[in-house]
C-alpha cells in the first residue's frame, strides 16, 4: 500500500514554527473569551435571569473545572502539535472516525462564534461613533470595517495578530481591573459585603444555568492548542499559556462579577441588572470614575468584540488548514504563505463565510445582536461545550493505550474528575438551552441546535468511516498533524496496533 503523496505529506505542510511565546498564546487565548464582554453582559445577564447573587462563585468553580480538565489536556498535547486541536486529540484518544466528526462539530461552532461577533461589534461601536462624530452607522458598515481588518491580519505572520491582540488584550483587562477597583472602593451602605462568594448564594435554583453561562464565559481557553505547531517549545508553552489564561480568566470575572454586586448592595444586584442589562457596569463607571471612564469603556468595549474576532478567525482558519493538510477537507485549505507560513488559503475561506453572513443578515433585516450575536455565539459556546467533554473521554482513552508516560493523576485522575463535571454541565445546558437563547419554551431553535450538532457530528464520523475504506493513504494521516512523533525519550508502551509508525497498514487498522 503506496505512502501519502509527498506534496500532501503531513509531515511537510507546516505553519511557522517557533514563533509565539507563552505571552503571546495567553493573549490569543484570552481574547477569544473576550473578558470586558463577559463581565459587562454575561454577568449582568446571570444576575438578572437566575436571581442568584453567588455568580462570582460561579466563575471560580467553572475556572477550577476546566484547570482540572487541563491537566490532562496539556498533558497529552506534549505528544502531539497539530493545528486541529480537539480534532486530533479525539482522533488519537477514541478514533479517527470520531476525530472527523469531531472536527465537523468544531468548524461548525467556531464558525458560528467567530461570525456572531460581526453582529456584536457592529452595536458596540455605532454608539460611540455617534457620541462621538453625530454619524449614525449602519451595524454592517462597521462590521464590514471590522471584517476587513480580521481578513487582513489573517493572512499576516501569526506574530502580527499576536501583536495587536496584546495591545487590545491588556487595555480591556485595565479596564475591568480599574472598574472592579472603583466599585469596590465605593461599597453600598459603606460595607463591602462577601454575599456573592458565599456558597450557600449560588447552589439553589438556577445554579445550573448560571455553571453553564459561566462555562460560557471560558470559550477560548482551550484554543491554546491550536497554535502548538507555532509555539516556542510547545511541550512547556502550551501548558503555560493554558493554565495561566484559566487562572487570570477566573479571576478577572469573579473579581468584576463580585465587585457589581458590592457597588449596588446584594440586595439590589438583581433588580439593577434586570433595568440596566450591559449598561449596569458603566452606569457603575460612570457614578465612580465620570464620564470619561464611560466613553474609554465603551471604546475599549467594542474593541474586546474586534479582538475576540481576530482571534477566532485564527483558530477557525488553522483548523481548516489542519484538515486541509490532510485531507480530510479539500487539500488547497492546506496551503500557506511563501512568507510567514500563515494558513492563507484556509483565512480567506473563513473571511468568505464571514462576509456572506454579513450579508445575508444585512440584506434580511434581521436583528444584529439577537439573530446573529446572541443565537450564534450561545450556539457556538454549546458546540464548543460538547467538544471539551468529549476531548476529556479522549485524554482518559489515550493514555489507557500509552500507559506509564504521565502521572496517574494527569493520565487518569484528573481527566476522569473533569469529564464527570462536564457531562454535568452537558446535561443541564442542553435542558435548558432554550432558555440560554432566551426564546419562548418550545422554540424549534432550543431542539434545533442540539440535535444539529448530533446529525453533523454522525455525519463527519461516517465520512470517516468512508475514508478508511476509500482513500486509507488519507485515512492514515488523520491527526497525526506535522509533528505526530512523541518527544524524545518519551516512548509510550502501547497495546498491540497503537504504536506510532509510518506504516499505512498499521495506521489505518486502527
Amino acid at each position: 500500500m503506496a505512502l501519502p503523496h509527498p506534496r500532501f505529506d503531513p509531515v511537510t505542510d507546516r505553519l511557522a514554527a517557533g514563533r509565539l511565546g507563552v505571552p503571546a498564546v495567553v493573549f490569543f487565548v484570552m481574547s477569544a473569551a473576550t473578558p470586558l464582554t463577559v463581565v459587562a453582559g454575561v454577568v449582568a445577564t446571570g444576575y438578572a435571569t437566575t436571581g442568584l447573587i453567588g455568580i462570582p462563585l460561579a466563575f471560580t468553580v467553572v475556572g477550577v473545572l476546566l484547570a482540572v480538565f487541563a491537566v490532562g489536556f496539556v498533558a497529552m498535547a506534549r505528544y502531539m502539535a497539530n493545528a486541529g486541536a480537539f480534532y486530533s486529540y479525539i482522533a488519537q484518544g477514541i478514533g479517527r472516525p470520531v476525530g472527523v466528526g469531531a472536527a465537523w462539530v468544531a468548524l461548525v461552532a467556531y464558525n458560528l462564534l467567530q461570525v456572531g461577533l460581526y453582529g456584536a461589534v457592529g452595536a458596540a461601536a455605532g454608539p460611540v461613533i455617534e457620541s462621538w462624530f453625530g454619524v449614525s452607522l449602519y451595524w454592517w458598515l462597521i462590521a464590514l470595517v471590522a471584517w476587513a481588518v480580521t481578513a487582513t491580519l489573517g493572512v499576516l505572520r501569526v506574530e502580527v495578530n499576536g501583536r495587536v491582540l496584546a495591545v487590545l488584550l491588556l487595555a480591556e483587562v485595565a479596564v475591568i481591573v480599574v472598574f472592579s477597583l472603583a466599585s469596590l472602593a465605593h461599597p453600598a451602605g459603606g460595607t463591602i459585603a462577601l454575599d456573592g462568594l458565599v456558597p450557600g448564594n449560588l447552589f439553589g435554583a438556577g445554579v445550573g444555568a448560571v455553571l453553564v453561562l459561566a462555562l460560557l464565559g471560558f470559550v477560548g481557553f482551550e484554543a491554546a492548542v491550536v497554535f502548538a505547531e507555532e509555539a516556542k517549545d510547545p511541550s512547556r508553552t502550551i501548558p503555560a499559556a493554558t493554565f495561566i489564561a484559566v487562572g487570570v480568566t477566573a479571576v478577572l470575572y469573579t473579581v468584576g462579577a463580585w465587585a457589581m454586586a458590592v457597588a449596588t448592595g446584594p440586595d439590589r444586584i438583581v433588580a439593577r441588572s434586570q433595568d440596566e442589562s450591559t449598561g449596569l457596569v458603566f452606569t457603575l463607571a460612570g457614578e465612580h470614575l465620570g464620564s470619561l471612564a464611560v466613553t474609554v469603556g465603551l471604546v475599549l468595549f467594542a474593541t474586546s468584540i474586534a479582538a475576540a474576532l481576530i482571534s477566532f478567525h485564527n483558530t477557525v482558519a488553522r483548523y481548516m488548514f489542519a484538515l486541509g493538510r490532510e485531507r480530510v477537507l479539500p487539500a488547497g485549505l492546506g496551503r500557506t504563505t511563501m512568507r510567514g507560513n500563515a494558513p492563507a488559503a484556509a483565512s480567506l475561506v473563513q473571511s468568505g463565510i464571514g462576509l456572506v453572513v454579513i450579508v445575508v443578515v444585512a440584506v434580511g433585516g434581521w436583528d444584529p445582536l439577537v439573530h446573529l450575536f446572541f443565537w450564534a455565539g450561545t450556539s457556538g459556546g454549546l458546540g464548543v461545550l460538547l467538544l471539551i467533554t468529549v476531548t476529556a473521554v479522549a485524554v482518559l482513552g489515550f493514555f489507557a493505550r500509552h500507559v506509564h508516560v504521565e502521572t496517574v493523576w494527569r493520565a487518569r485522575v484528573a481527566p476522569a474528575i473533569a469529564l464527570a463535571g462536564l457531562a454535568g454541565v452537558v446535561v443541564v445546558a442542553v435542558d435548558t438551552f432554550g432558555v440560554l437563547l432566551g426564546v419562548p419554551p418550545g422554540h424549534w431553535l432550543a431542539t434545533a441546535v442540539p440535535a444539529g450538532y448530533l446529525l453533523v457530528g454522525v455525519a463527519g464520523t461516517l465520512w470517516g468511516w468512508w475514508l478508511r475504506h476509500r482513500r486509507p493513504e488519507v485515512y492514515a494521516a488523520i491527526g497525526r498533524g506535522a509533528k505526530a512523533a512523541l518527544p524524545t525519550g518519551r516512548t509510550p508502551r502501547a497495546t498491540a496496533g497503537t504504536r506510532y509508525t509510518s506504516s499505512v497498514r498499521r495506521e489505518v487498522s486502527r
